[in-house]
């Protein structure tokens, strides 16, 4: 992957990792991370999953985003002709207004990513669900048909290269059940 790739983040991406991984009291580091990658222009968060989160919750995820907002947000508008682009090629030419409806805002973050496929990629959690049709495409088989680069948080953590600090060696002289394996 080439050294200049704007990561843009998928509301999910940050909902999961601080509901299930990286709960911001508990591992504060991956936050500070997160940021700092903004701050280089490694990663950013669109307009439009970003209001995804904040709307409607006041919690710790929320204040860190309304925070933060400066360094996290993309600023920049989707191209209507490359969001247009993404439904017709990445759903369907024909969706009626309740599927366009139901899209949400997956073709606007397609649509930064689409324009520069080369150099911008979509981070979500989204699995791939290849046999889903129309409105119901998930964004990595979306991503897929229009040309645009999509991976999971997990990949993204490797591809910055997210470390917690210390190594496994130390880590086994504190814990007992790492230091040896039990005896037969």
């Amino acid at each position: 992957m080439p050294e200049t790739v704007l990561f843009l983040l998928d509301a999910d991406t940050l909902i999961d990792a601080h509901r299930d991984y990286y709960p911001m009291d508990r591992v504060p580091g991956f936050w500070n991370w997160l940021l700092r990658n903004a701050a280089d222009g490694r990663v950013k968060i669109p307009v439009e999953p970003y209001e995804e989160v904040v709307a409607g919750r006041q919690d710790d995820l929320v204040r860190w985003l309304r925070l933060n907002r400066t360094t996290l947000r993309l600023e920049e508008t989707a191209h209507p002709d490359f969001v247009a682009a993404v439904v017709d090629r990445g759903y369907a030419r024909d969706l009626g207004d309740d599927e366009i409806e139901k899209l949400g805002h997956d073709p606007f973050l397609i649509a930064y990513a689409f324009r520069d496929p080369r150099n911008r990629c979509v981070v979500t959690n989204e699995a791939s669900k290849p046999s889903r049709k129309r409105a119901n495409r998930h964004l990595p088989d979306v991503c897929e048909s229009v040309g645009v680069c999509c991976l999971h948080l997990f990949r993204l953590i490797r591809e910055l290269d997210f470390r917690t600090g210390g190594t496994l060696r130390e880590a086994a002289g504190r814990l007992p059940l790492l230091a040896s394996a039990p005896e037969d």
